[in-house]
């Protein structure tokens, strides 16, 4: 996976996972997860995972001299 495309998707999954978990506790309303705990549970799980995934990408590989 290359660098910019590990970064955007680790980021849109941070968004995403964030989104997940407030609405899963209830603070943003207007959709049918709002209120529900599966969502407060799997919404940090998805930020975590794009959170390590954006750090990975971020990480420059090292060059050979």
């Amino acid at each position: 996976m290359t660098r910019p495309v590990a970064l955007v998707l680790g980021g849109v999954l941070v968004l995403v996972g964030l989104l997940w978990t407030g609405q899963g506790l209830g603070w943003i309303g207007g959709s049918p997860m709002t209120g529900v705990t599966l969502w407060a549970v799997v919404g940090p799980v998805v930020a975590l995972l794009g959170l390590l995934i954006a750090l990975r990408g971020g990480r420059g590989r090292a060059t050979r001299p």
